[in-house]
């Protein structure tokens, strides 16, 4: 038994002896440090408030024109375009944010065109201030540099179809059905396009370069689960006042208005929807411009929100997860989306299986348990959504199985495409429609065909599976379980979007964001495992020594 005196000396040691293991900063550090973050914040109010003024200046005359709704997005743009060149790791952190809302807010400030494109002020300045700082320190933009030469080769197709396809209709006088000129702008239709097609591939090297260490990762991650709870919440919210009448939606219409998703129809969040109950018609768009946006996001989430459940280190987030999860399929079955119901089930039993988890029963098994609670309750509280949800899909299949679908569509383009570099970057891109004539093609590969033609095609799957195959590899090579999961899941995403045709996920929101940023997040886990590697090894170090030491001591005394 030790006695009080010997316990406070004891403290007192070993309290000095954790004084002098943590380091102290000198008089002069510390004033150093004073002066960098007086002049940082010196620099962040100088800089808001010449935004400010600048944004003022272009919003005020943007008022008289076309009132509050023209002047407002003005000056968030100037704020954002400013902000975010300056700080881009930020930026991306609420570019991520902005993704799965950009719809609701685009109608809540008027539903304008340039509107659609807001999420881009927050993406091109930050990815010219990344671009910037990796040319001073001399870093690759390019990440993987595996994917160098299919990129390459894919960018020169693309590069031949707009200037000789795309530019060739520009100056090729274009008449209609009553032989009328007609006011097509091809050239600006490809670059569109091409920004459609590839523009956040860069996204990987932004997201390598924002995540620095595990800090970052976990926040990232989080913070993709806080939105996806927020979303689904909205979601749910929209069904309920749609349910309870306080949405009329598209009930006292009449004919094929009934069939057609409409933003009158609007209700609460999001864009245009479709809810005819009595004509067994649902089509909800969530958070989202448009149904199947909300679909994907759904699908998509699927794999995030198994990512995290099995790998957060924290069992807090790993349950907030397991209710993400649940949310997710909760919405899957009322939203109305047919391929939502069928792929996010069929995605979790898929993961299960491809990164082995189903064997993890320490970690399955509450996860397993709790949806299957959560679940069987929703089947039980709601019987005939779900024999009216399983009926609609049942039928669909019947009519037009997707194999089938698919194969129509690459027979009908391989007919008509107008040669091997294509008819034209944007001709089948529907946010280029206002542009000239697009043709709507509803799955991905008989696109990219129909506007780049065989070469493009061909490229862009040896670009795709390149990255699929180098982060296979990537996330094999991580030693902590716990990024390991996380990165095996993200590789399922990745496989999974890379080969799939149906519907064009890689041209909308939120599919196009999500496959290239979580790519470059699974390429920098390596990196984060090393990192942690090192300072789990600096961390025992220190305890061995003091072990030993005690030891000698006692063998001395």
């Amino acid at each position: 038994m030790l006695t009080s005196k010997s316990k406070s000396q004891k403290s007192k040691k070993t309290n000095k002896h954790s004084e002098q293991e943590t380091p102290t900063l000198s008089l002069k550090e510390r004033a150093v440090q004073k002066r960098k973050a007086a002049q940082a914040r010196k620099e962040f109010t100088n800089l808001v408030t010449n935004t400010i003024s600048v944004a003022l200046f272009l919003g005020i005359p943007a008022a008289f024109v076309g009132g509050i709704k023209a002047a407002l997005p003005t000056i968030l743009g100037v704020l954002c375009l400013s902000l975010s060149y300056k700080y881009p790791r930020q930026a991306f952190f609420a570019f991520m944010v902005y993704v799965p809302c950009g719809g609701t807010i685009t109608y809540y400030l008027g539903s304008s065109p340039i509107l659609q494109l807001a999420k881009d002020s927050f993406y091109i300045p930050a990815l010219i201030g990344i671009w910037q700082t990796c040319r001073k320190q001399n870093l690759p933009l390019i990440i993987p540099q595996g994917i160098k030469i299919p990129l390459f080769i894919l960018l020169g197709s693309c590069a031949i179809t707009l200037l000789f396809i795309n530019g060739g209709q520009q100056f090729t006088p274009h008449t209609d059905l009553l032989q009328e000129p007609t006011h097509e702008k091809p050239l600006i239709m490809g670059i569109l396009g091409l920004k459609v097609f590839l523009g956040y591939v860069p996204l990987i090297s932004c997201a390598y370069y924002l995540i620095r260490n595990k800090r970052d990762f976990l926040l990232l991650s989080r913070l993709q689960i806080a939105m996806i709870i927020l979303c689904c919440v909205l979601g749910l919210v929209q069904y309920l006042l749609l349910l309870k009448g306080t949405c009329q939606g598209t009930r006292n219409l009449e004919g094929a208005a009934l069939f057609k998703a409409s933003i009158a129809a609007r209700c609460f969040v999001g864009g245009s929807l479709v809810y005819s109950p009595e004509e067994g018609m649902i089509r909800l768009p969530g958070t989202f411009v448009a149904p199947w946006q909300w679909a994907w996001f759904l699908i998509s989430s699927t794999f995030f929100c198994f990512a995290s459940g099995f790998s957060d280190p924290s069992i807090l987030w790993r349950i907030i997860s397991l209710g993400s999860t649940s949310l997710v399929f909760v919405n899957a079955v009322v939203c109305g989306q047919r391929i939502a119901l069928a792929l996010v089930p069929t995605c979790f039993i898929i993961l299960l299986l491809l990164t082995g988890q189903i064997t993890n029963l320490k970690r399955f098994l509450p996860i397993g348990i709790g949806l299957a609670l959560i679940l069987g309750f929703a089947v039980v509280s709601n019987p005939d959504v779900i024999a009216e949800r399983t009926a609609s899909f049942i039928d669909r299949w019947n009519a037009s199985p997707p194999y089938a679908f698919i194969t129509q569509q690459f027979e009908e383009v391989w007919k008509n495409v107008d040669g091997p570099f294509g008819s034209g970057l944007g001709r089948a891109t529907n946010s280029a429609r206002a542009l000239g004539e697009t043709k709507l093609i509803e799955t991905y590969y008989p696109k990219v065909l129909h506007e780049v033609g065989i070469f493009g095609l061909l490229g862009f799957v040896a670009l795709v599976t390149t990255l699929t195959i180098i982060c296979f590899r990537t996330y094999r090579s991580v030693k902590n379980r716990n990024f390991r999961s996380y990165g095996a899941a993200i590789w399922v995403f990745i496989l999974f979007i890379s080969y799939n045709t149906y519907y064009y996920p890689l041209d909308v929101d939120p599919v196009a964001v999500y496959y290239w940023f979580f790519a470059g997040v699974l390429l920098k886990l390596p990196v984060i495992d090393k990192q942690e590697e090192e300072l789990n090894r600096v961390e025992t170090k220190p305890k061995r020594k003091s072990g030993v030491r005690s030891q000698e001591s006692g063998v001395r005394s």
